[in-house]
């Protein structure tokens, strides 16, 4: 089974923005990323957070390193403003070593499924 590095992206909006919101808001997304890809945390390359401008409470890339990725590059960013855009809203794309055969689940969650409703599962499927 071949493998490579491919890239898995999501997003998940906050309630508020506090250190605690922020941090256990992405901890879900990324658990969430990395349980429907079937990850381990040591097929994660490097991981790449942007946030809303009205996230200003803590970097999301925090709940990585909660999470035990020490050893993995993380970079975080703020996105520029565009109007109409979704308020407290956290994303991540990581870089991760998996097999080739396999396809790549995105995940969007909570209010930030808007973003790709075209990756939403039907939860009556």
């Amino acid at each position: 089974m071949s493998v490579r590095v491919r890239g898995v992206r999501g997003a998940i909006t906050l309630a508020e923005d506090t250190p605690e919101e922020v941090v256990s808001a992405t901890r879900l997304l990324l658990d969430d990323m990395i349980a429907r890809n079937a990850l381990n945390p040591d097929d994660m390359v490097s991981l790449i957070f942007t946030a809303t401008a009205d996230v200003t409470s803590q970097f999301p890339a925090v709940a990585a390193r909660e999470m035990g990725l020490t050893g993995v590059p993380l970079l975080c960013a703020t996105e520029i403003p565009v109007p109409d855009s979704l308020p407290r809203c956290v994303r991540v794309m990581f870089h991760a070593y998996m097999p080739t055969a396999r396809g790549v689940v995105h995940c969007y969650l909570r209010d930030a499924v808007r973003l790709r409703d075209d990756l939403v599962e039907d939860p009556l499927a």
